[in-house]
């Protein structure tokens, strides 16, 4: 891993921090930001050890400034070449989804586009006071495809939805906050700690409850009738060794050393 490259992981304990680090372009993201997205979230949803994730962009100016439009009039020169490239930026936000470990984004700045549906897909948001948002993709007469949306309809309302996307206008974080695309707003000098406070707080809980209320909660929203199995897999964590560590621990009025098994 160098400074140059369009992802950057690093590791404290428990927690891993993905940064998109393309802070000369905004972060704007990338066919190789995309492409390298999808492998870091599938490597590190096989990290055993791991407890959260924090996803940033590199500075305090932006999150992510959306996709790469420089790469359009090479990349998306028509519909079969703009849906080849979709599907690889789908793929990186679907790796994000897959991820076994919660994951935390940590936005400053501009979160737009591309940015937002990302920062989307993330379980909490957490924002500076001075953060803006916007899909602003009228402007260059692009449409928002179906799975897009139905990450933005999760957070939103359709009818914000909507207003995003036909008023293409920049938003600022107590709005945002509002119609629910972030979680907390705090000052921009706090932003920062207070999401590695909240990945600190994550990782310090029994790691198999986590991802099993991660798995849960996105579980429901599919429509599909809950199998028998399904209906059962909330039990599985009596026969854990984090439920009897943590069980006894409160008992003894200590602090649980949680092993994930």
């Amino acid at each position: 891993m160098s400074a140059t490259d369009p992802v950057l992981v690093t590791r404290d304990g428990q927690v891993a921090t993905v940064v998109l680090n393309r802070p000369e372009k905004r972060n704007a993201i990338n066919l190789a930001m995309y492409r390298r997205l999808g492998e870091v979230f599938a490597e590190l949803s096989a990290d055993d050890d791991l407890r959260c994730i924090v996803i940033r962009g590199a500075g305090d100016k932006a999150f992510a400034a959306g996709a790469d439009i420089g790469e359009f009039d090479r990349l998306r020169t028509g519909q079969a070449q703009a849906e080849d490239y979709d599907s690889l930026a789908a793929r990186a936000g679907e790796a994000l989804a897959a991820c076994r470990h919660p994951v935390v984004a940590l936005i400053q700045g501009v979160c737009v586009g591309g940015g937002l549906e990302l920062a989307a897909r993330c379980d909490i948001r957490i924002c500076g006071a001075g953060a803006r948002f916007a899909m602003p993709v009228k402007r260059l007469g692009l449409t928002v495809d179906y799975g897009e949306l139905a990450i933005l309809m999760r957070l939103m309302r359709p009818a914000d939805t909507l207003e995003l996307l036909l008023e293409g206008r920049l938003i600022d974080a107590a709005e945002a906050h509002h119609k629910g695309l972030v979680n907390r707003v705090v000052p921009d000098a706090e932003v920062e700690a207070e999401a590695y406070a909240t990945a600190a707080r994550i990782a310090e809980g029994a790691p198999l409850s986590a991802r099993w209320h991660r798995k849960f909660v996105y579980r429901l929203l599919d429509p599909r009738p809950l199998s028998d199995a399904e209906r059962h897999e909330p039990y599985l964590c009596y026969d854990t060794d984090d439920y009897r560590v943590g069980c006894a621990a409160f008992v003894r009025k200590i602090k649980p050393a949680f092993t994930g098994r």
